[in-house]
């Protein structure tokens, strides 16, 4: 019995209509596979050419027989291509490159390619002062590249459900495992090392729609089967990967940008907790960031500290959180019986009262703790058991700088916020707080201490911004007011926060971790682009919550939310959660806010 008939529609969902192909009728399929195939090593065999005769543009594309800068990504656009299109004809050995269907990863791999080659192509001419700077090596190309993209727009649609996979042992699985999480620290760290702004905007355009097309093939999909059985193999994998970075880097320059994303990343972790688990929206978060910040300054030893006491790290990170947590509550305590736009409020005038407050505490409008608007300078370099995070360490051959002391801290730490989100997200107070957020009228009805819970969010959230903030404190060297506003071209803000989880996906763990580094990480790259680098971040965020308002990294329910039907079995999206709750989001929990 065949797939298509083992894995049917479901009873009573009505049959999906068939899609035509966009050029349907063009050519035959048979034709158009072929001419999807020949394109595809077309391009790859054109990244062999010169695309410009001078090396003044960024990379160096002079040279035949040896790729370089944009012409790798190219390369690596249609060497994608060409194994799907492979797989297309049903070759043995690359079915499992596209257990859902190969035409629409075709068309999205197909038009990545097109549009990292033509991008090129335009940077070119634009910088160098026109198409004369091209050599025919770039025209090929820019031929080649178009002709994928018209042979798999011609292509008949083959989507249909996944068929089960092939059982295989438990260590082929985790070696599967290991296999993705190693092809995700290459390419993050392709991405962050990156040396001009050209190439970085070409590795956004390809690995975009290759990320895509990995999903709509659904290989991804395939592979978080495999991390949800094997969950603590994928756990730690994830965390070797993460841990590996920076011993793939040769100096601190990128490594310095990796530690600041895993502290804007962690710091939207925890505003996660508040607004993703509790449904608060809060504009002020950055202000629990700043207090961990300064406590950590004030306790560390630094020369301008007032109170002149040198605590040990852990101890300063205890008085971090345990403050955050304390101006939590303060802050919650009064306003958390607001609800909707009046909470957002309150928590954005106190966000702006903590920097205000933080910049007249010099002595001068007020007491003389934070020395002002010039903050607390030379808090010193950690020092745990003898180990002087400031110094290098040869490890092998490997030399570990400042940042890639702090960055292993920081993944530390980013692994202690991750457990309790996660434990806390799948308790009794988590599930309370998900009730909550989805309809705080029926949670009360329920039993659940509605006042309450939200407090227990808020001092939680607050407590993990305040333990990211010490750390920040001793990387930064400098605290400041002015680094904890609401909005700036440079994060962590409240703004970029709150779009980082928005972004990666609200309720989820993977989702604002991947949200705050492209956030963090794109505007990095991208200083030629800083006056407008806010434009540009409002326009793509219209764009995706048009296109995908639900996140990049969803959870179940926000799909449940956003999407009717599921698009791969065309019925209802509760019906493809397995671990859906069939008594709503508000059964079993009258004891969660006893």
């Amino acid at each position: 019995m065949t797939n298509e008939t083992t894995t049917g529609t479901a009873a009573g969902a009505p049959e999906a209509a068939p899609r035509t192909a966009p050029l349907g009728g063009a050519l035959p399929p048979a034709a158009a596979r072929a001419l999807t195939t020949a394109g595809a090593a077309a391009t790859i065999g054109s990244t062999l050419l010169a695309w410009t005769w001078t090396a003044d543009f960024p990379g160096d594309l002079t040279y035949a027989m040896d790729p370089g800068g944009l012409q790798i990504l190219t390369l690596a656009a249609g060497i994608l291509t060409l194994l799907h299109a492979v797989a297309s004809y049903g070759v043995r050995g690359l079915r499992w490159l596209a257990p859902t269907g190969t035409t629409s990863a075709l068309r999205l791999l197909a038009v990545g390619g097109a549009a990292t080659t033509w991008y090129t192509l335009v940077a070119i001419s634009w910088e160098l002062g026109g198409l004369a700077n091209l050599e025919p090596g770039g025209w090929a190309a820019g031929v080649a590249s178009l002709l994928p993209v018209i042979g798999a727009l011609a292509l008949p649609d083959d989507a249909r459900p996944a068929a089960p996979p092939r059982a295989l042992p438990s260590w082929a699985e985790i070696l599967l495992i290991v296999a993705g999480f190693a092809a995700g620290l290459l390419v993050f760290s392709y991405g962050i090392d990156t040396a001009y702004g050209e190439l970085f905007v070409g590795f956004l355009i390809t690995v975009c729609f290759a990320a895509t097309a990995l999903f709509r093939s659904g290989l991804v999909g395939r592979l978080s089967g495999l991390t949800a059985k094997h969950r603590p193999v994928a756990t730690a994998a994830a965390f070797a990967a993460a841990a590996g970075f920076p011993f793939t880097q040769t100096s601190d320059e990128y490594t310095s940008v990796a530690a600041n994303i895993l502290i804007f990343a962690t710091v939207a972790l925890g505003l996660n907790v508040v607004v993703g688990l509790a449904g608060l929206l809060d504009l002020g978060y950055v202000a629990f960031l700043g207090v961990g910040a300064y406590t950590a300054a004030l306790v560390s030893g630094s020369t301008a500290s007032p109170l002149h006491v040198h605590f040990p790290f852990w101890a300063a990170a205890l008085a971090g959180a345990a403050a955050s947590m304390v101006f939590g509550v303060l802050i919650g305590a009064p306003t958390l019986r607001l609800r909707g736009d009046y909470l957002a409020i309150v928590t954005l005038g106190f966000g702006e009262i903590f920097r205000i407050a933080m910049n007249n505490l010099d002595g001068t409008n007020g007491p003389d703790v934070t020395n002002g608007s010039n903050g607390i300078p030379n808090i010193p370099d950690l020092d745990i058991l003898g180990f002087d995070f400031g110094r290098t360490h040869d490890l092998g051959f490997v030399t570990l700088g400042r940042f890639s002391n702090y960055y292993l801290l920081m993944l530390l730490f980013t692994a202690i916020v991750v457990t309790v989100f996660a434990r806390s997200g799948n308790s009794r107070i988590g599930r309370a707080w998900v009730a909550i957020r989805e309809d705080e009228t029926a949670a009360g009805a329920m039993g659940i201490n509605g006042f309450r819970l939200k407090l227990l969010a808020f001092a939680l959230g607050a407590s993990l911004a305040g333990l990211a903030g010490t750390v920040q404190a001793h990387v930064t060297y400098t605290v400041t007011p002015e680094q904890y506003q609401f909005a700036g071209s440079v994060p962590p803000n409240s703004a970029f926060l709150l779009a980082a989880v928005i972004l990666g996906g609200m309720g989820t763990i993977s989702g604002p971790l991947l949200g705050a580094s492209l956030l963090y990480l794109i505007p990095k790259k991208l200083e030629f682009l800083q006056d407008y680098q806010l434009l540009l971040f409002g326009i793509a965020l219209i764009i995706l919550m048009r296109v995908r308002p639900e996140g990049l990294i969803a959870s179940r329910r926000q799909k449940l939310e956003f999407h009717d039907e599921d698009p791969a079995t065309g019925s209802g999206a509760l019906d493809a959660d397995p671990g859906a709750n069939p008594g709503g989001p508000t059964a079993g929990l009258t004891k969660a806010g006893a």
